[in-house]
């Protein structure tokens, strides 16, 4: 059984590199940003509170991990939500062993996230920190979201961008860092194909 551990900052192709990497293999993906994702939904459908650590905690501890809905998960009000109960100690113990639970699937499993090769799988067989420049990976979110039909301005989408850096790094709980072992790739330049071909000769490596 493998596990990989897939982290970097927002926007920077980890996401897509790791749908593209599971399905290869035949491994199970999990984006672990939709678990915080999912429990923010349930007390916002339940009309529970967001400051509430024991509310938040008992819901966390029953969330079901095989039937989450990246584009239900993925509205901007689910992702502000997700942001405040994300920071609370207990809230990320559970999802942490619920995380570490759905590792041990067999054949294999890749994680992505933002503390998997650091704490929630520090035992994993490949660890990749996908990362980009702030600029590009604001560029990318700035045309996706035309794309989808929406507004956006490149300067704000940047902003929030470096907010959302600043915030995952500096938190005292499993900040965002590349944990000793794990591969670089800097897709600032690359595309996704030339990204999953990097991740595919560490992987190749690694199996055998």
């Amino acid at each position: 059984m493998t596990t990989i551990a897939i982290d970097g900052p927002a926007a920077a192709g980890k996401g897509t590199l790791s749908r593209l990497i599971a399905e290869t293999y035949g491994f199970h993906h999990l984006d672990t940003g939709l678990t915080y994702r999912a429990v923010a939904k349930a007390l916002l459908d339940a009309g529970l509170p967001l400051d509430d650590e024991a509310v938040a905690t008992r819901v966390a501890e029953d969330i079901d991990l095989s039937g989450l809905d990246r584009s239900v998960l993925s509205a901007h009000g689910i992702g502000e939500a997700a942001s405040k109960i994300a920071v609370m100690p207990n809230v990320r113990r559970a999802l942490v062993e619920a995380q570490r639970n759905f590792a041990r699937k067999a054949p294999g499993t890749v994680l992505d996230g933002r503390d998997i090769g650091t704490v929630v799988c520090p035992d994993a067989e490949v660890k990749l920190y996908v990362t980009a420049s702030p600029e590009v990976r604001a560029r990318r979110r700035h045309d996706e979201i035309l794309a989808g039909g929406g507004q956006a301005d490149f300067a704000t989408v940047l902003a929030d961008i470096e907010r959302r850096d600043a915030r995952d790094m500096g938190r005292a709980d499993s900040p965002l860092k590349p944990a000793a072992d794990a591969h670089l790739i800097d897709t600032s330049t690359m595309g996704i194909e030339a990204a999953f071909q990097a991740a595919r000769a560490i992987i190749d490596v690694a199996l055998k």
